[in-house]
């Protein structure tokens, strides 16, 4: 097949679109404002060390197992992978402390030795439930064009009916953690994987069950770091023919007729396309940022509606007191002020902190005693585009951040010279159109997932791929939008030619 197609932006999403459509044959372009690819996947240059400063986790590999493999590649060959036996650890104090483990047996034992055997229990009736959601959800929506709640029922068939009724789609997290769990810990740690789609678990569809059902089928580690995906797409992108395009901003997507045809880039210049694929946040049409007649393309999104932001430190600096795993995640003593405060646009005083201990690897040996690279974060509102995030305002995050770690026994030790601090304000600036939101539209209530842009909007010729569009965000996620933006473009072209 022929033609020419061109997509903005370098980022999971644009990758995979882009090897898709070049390796059936099409004149693909890449244009990418920033000098790699990757996207939100990014490095953060610290003195003289390089870390990841996006996405952490690692999951769902036979998502991109596939996608190598129908481009005549294999996985293994350009990324070293290994799984991590310890999936996280989890802290709230100096002497609560719980890992969870890919092997499941092994987690309810934890949780039986941390919360009793009534809550190990639990555990294992959570998870068969996460299993079931999985199961229910994974070829009639996730892996599927955007559905609406009737194409959802129809794709499920007659047999697949019950289960979409057991699964309590209708209900909110929260409220099905407790059916679960007693222990008020387990339901802060299991909510949190509403943070995994930048939303509240008081307000996230219950369906969210299912991200425990993505992490005990694998969560991976990637020697050199999670940049290795981006740079691995990178490769087999241009390997299959594709034009990849750095530091070049495009102005406008230019219509014809009504229908997409090409871009302007920000140096006036013109290239011509049957197909425009947008790796991008999707407000960012909605903004203007890419021409003022894409402004309908989608419908618009409220500030309300936007998922989390984030302040994140990327540091360089000596670790003590706590035995940090990969991933740990310090809990604050009160998770539902916690998303109060966000959603009133604020930081509470207790803030839950996630770190990624990028030099550790789950076992002794790699386990630093001197200087690491550590990823913390914390969720902020994303009002990036509202607030400057002034330097006192950021240390008082980050006093906030350091307080919750001590009171869990852990003390970094760092300089100035060896901290990169990233607020919403920054990633508004890196990622524009959303107030610095990571993760695009808000997973709130049952529908959400319904009103996520897909693939196709209301213009001819131009696609959306990435985060913020269907299935939603997290990297597998994003390589799935891109598969079903190559798809969609192949599909229309086949249909015009005919």
């Amino acid at each position: 097949m022929g033609g020419q197609a061109i997509v903005i932006g370098a980022g999971i999403g644009g990758l995979v679109a882009a090897l898709d459509l070049a390796r059936r044959g099409l004149a693909v372009t890449v244009l990418e404002a920033q000098a790699g690819p990757g996207g939100k996947l990014r490095q953060v240059a610290v003195g003289d060390a390089v870390l990841d400063g996006g996405p952490t986790v690692f999951t769902m590999r036979p998502v991109f197992e596939q996608i190598f493999a129908e481009a005549g590649a294999r996985l293994h060959d350009h990324v070293d992978l290994r799984p991590a036996s310890i999936l996280a650890r989890h802290a709230w104090d100096s002497e609560a402390r719980l890992d969870l483990f890919a092997d499941t047996r092994r987690s309810a034992e934890a949780i039986g030795d941390l919360a009793g055997a009534a809550e190990a229990r639990g555990f294992l009736a959570f998870t068969a439930e996460a299993e079931r959601i999985w199961r229910a959800l994974e070829r009639p929506f996730i892996r599927a064009s955007k559905p609406n709640p009737a194409s959802l029922l129809l794709r499920a068939g007659w047999h697949g009916l019950p289960d979409m009724l057991r699964i309590h789609p209708f209900s909110r997290l929260w409220n099905r953690l407790g059916e679960y769990f007693n222990d008020a810990r387990l339901r802060q740690l299991f909510g949190r994987y509403a943070t995994y789609c930048g939303t509240s678990p008081f307000l996230a569809p219950a369906t969210l069950m299912l991200v425990a059902r993505v992490e005990s089928a694998g969560v991976w580690l990637l020697r050199g770091g999670m940049y290795q995906l981006a740079l691995a797409l990178e490769r087999l992108v241009q390997a299959h023919g594709g034009r990849i395009l750095y530091n070049t901003p495009v102005r406008r997507v230019l219509l014809a007729n009504g229908r997409a045809g090409g871009v302007e880039l920000a140096n006036a210049e013109r290239l011509d396309a049957a197909a425009v694929v947008v790796n991008a946040d999707p407000a960012a049409l909605g903004a203007g940022l890419l021409g003022e007649e894409l402004r309908e393309a989608i419908t618009p999104q409220a500030a309300p509606s936007r998922s989390l932001s984030a302040l994140v430190w990327t540091l360089v600096g000596k670790a003590s007191g706590f035995p940090l795993e990969h991933h740990t995640v310090f809990f604050g003593q009160d998770y539902r002020s916690e998303f109060d405060a966000l959603r009133q646009g604020r930081i509470c005083a207790d803030p839950t902190v996630y770190i990624c201990a990028q030099d550790r690897g789950g076992d002794a040996a790699t386990h630093p005693t001197g200087a690491e690279r550590l990823y913390c974060l914390i969720n902020a509102p994303a009002d990036g585009d509202q607030n400057g995030y002034s330097r006192k305002e950021i240390e008082r995050c980050a006093e906030k951040a350091r307080r919750r770690l001590s009171s869990c026994g852990l003390t970094i030790e760092t300089s100035p010279d060896q901290v990169r601090t990233t607020s919403p304000a920054d990633f508004n600036r890196l990622f524009p159109g959303n107030g610095g939101a990571l993760y695009g539209p808000a997973s709130h209530g049952w529908l959400a997932a319904f009103r996520r842009p897909g693939t196709r909007c209301r213009i001819p010729g131009l696609y959306l791929a990435g985060g913020g569009t269907h299935p939603g965000p997290g990297l597998p996620m994003a390589a799935l939008s891109g598969r079903l933006a190559a798809r969609s473009v192949l599909e229309d072209l086949a249909s015009t030619a005919r």
